[in-house]
């Protein structure tokens, strides 16, 4: 008997033992740096195909010293900020009209559940077309890749709201601000804070893919001109520099959802 509960009790303590910790984040990018340094040094490609890591770390340190990998980072990251703030206000107030009035269900959401289903990446052409390739185009892609998943997420959460909380609120006649502010959006604030979530992941490739077409400044357009003068090292540069911001911004939110929803945990 004793025997077949030490054989029960091995697979937990096998788990146990294979519990994450902090460190082990850093493993998947080392055995992928481990492979391309393999790769890079295997000469089955041309180094100027395949940049070994070193030399991209050395172009690192070359472009962060020059302040022109700063500068690059600074300017897409302000485009990000001020579409963000836009897409995501805008969001969250139709997010409450399509979820609080039929008047606005019936009207609008034909067209928004259309408008929604079309990729950022294609109005492009389009915005360009119409606004040109200064800042205007950028800011306005951007605030179209957050608006959507942020409206959407806020319309569905308040929806999904048990309608007996409004019913109270209403028997103690509440203004609309405060069935908004304080019922709607603490009830709904998980799938909101998802859906704002989602929707910066969105515009920050958005923005990338804009900026590759069409920009004079941005991490986007560094990478497009290093490619036309054959900079590998310098794309690389720019994407793991482009990844790293969206793990960093993507995590951010992940870490305040936790934080704020702890209670969801328990």
């Amino acid at each position: 008997m004793s025997s077949l509960i030490s054989v029960a009790a091995q697979p937990r303590v096998f788990i146990r033992r294979l519990r994450p910790n902090r460190l082990s984040w850093f493993v998947s990018p080392l055995l992928v740096l481990l492979a391309w340094a393999l790769v890079a040094q295997s000469g089955r490609y041309s180094e100027q195909l395949l940049v070994p890591p070193a030399v991209v770390w050395d172009t690192f340190k070359d472009l962060l010293d020059s302040g022109e990998l700063l500068e690059h980072t600074r300017f897409s990251l302000s485009r990000l900020g001020l579409g963000f703030a836009l897409g995501a206000s805008g969001g969250l107030l139709f997010g409450i009209a399509l979820a609080l009035s039929k008047t606005v269900e019936v009207y609008c959401s034909p067209l928004f559940h259309t408008l929604r289903q079309i990729p950022s990446i294609a109005l492009i052409p389009m915005f360009i077309l119409a606004f040109g390739v200064e800042e205007t185009f950028k800011i306005l892609i951007v605030t179209k890749a957050v608006f959507f998943p942020v409206a959407l997420a806020t319309s569905e959460g308040i929806k999904a709201i048990p309608r007996n909380y409004f019913e109270l609120g209403r028997i103690y006649r509440l203004p609309l601000r405060h069935l908004i502010f304080d019922i709607a959006f603490p009830a709904a604030a998980p799938p909101i804070l998802t859906g704002i979530r989602i929707g910066l992941s969105r515009a920050w490739m958005v923005l990338v893919a804009a900026e590759l077409l069409a920009a004079n400044s941005g991490l986007g357009q560094m990478i497009e001109m290093a490619r036309q003068l054959m900079r590998i090292d310098i794309v690389m540069v720019g994407v793991v520099v482009i990844g790293l911001i969206g793990f960093v911004l993507d995590h951010g939110f992940r870490l305040l959802e936790k934080r704020l929803f702890r209670w969801k945990t328990r």
